[in-house]
């Protein structure tokens, strides 16, 4: 039997797609009385989302909740690829992998939820925040020891960047 190794999938991948509440943010929502959305989202998250952007990968987000807060977020880290408010995330994904004429397998995927499911069935490498849904722990390629909103796509990345070889030239950008 022929088993893809995680770092195997992750040399492959050319496009990340994160899931955002849950992910990209510990889920927490809050709304304060003129029904304005805020939420947090993790500094070292976005860090490695600049490094690997300055790499030559390409990071979206793919978001069942459309939100100012998360817009805001992606023009903050230089993310084009926003899709937010799709019911149907495996539509969504279908139309931007086709778009970009990338094959599943140069697709990487950190879901957290019931609704990433479809996502995560066709990519090359799916990954997961610590604190995701069981079906969804089970289904992952790859688990960070992580919470989601708390450096699990930090992680992700490194994972990514490190199969790749472009975690040396991030690393030497700051021992300089």
């Amino acid at each position: 039997m022929n088993l893809i190794t995680v770092e195997d999938r992750a040399r492959r991948i050319r496009l990340i797609l994160l899931d955002v509440d849950g992910v990209l943010s510990d889920g927490t929502v809050i709304l304060n009385a003129s029904g304005a959305e805020s939420k947090g989202f993790n500094i070292k998250d976005g860090a490695a989302i600049v490094w690997a952007l300055g790499a030559g990968l390409t990071v979206g987000l793919l978001s069942s909740r459309t939100s100012g807060a998360t817009a805001q977020r992606a023009a903050q880290l230089g993310i084009s690829i926003v899709a937010q408010g799709a019911h149907g995330k495996a539509v969504e994904y279908e139309r931007i992998r086709a778009e970009l004429g990338l094959h599943d397998a140069e697709v990487a995927y950190m879901g957290d939820d019931l609704v990433d499911l479809p996502v995560m069935r066709c990519v090359g490498l799916s990954g997961a925040p610590a604190d995701a849904a069981p079906e969804i722990l089970d289904l992952a390629h790859w688990v960070s020891r992580r919470e989601g909103g708390r450096g699990a796509v930090r992680e992700f990345l490194e994972v990514i960047m490190k199969a790749q070889g472009l975690w040396r030239a991030v690393i030497q950008e700051f021992s300089a």
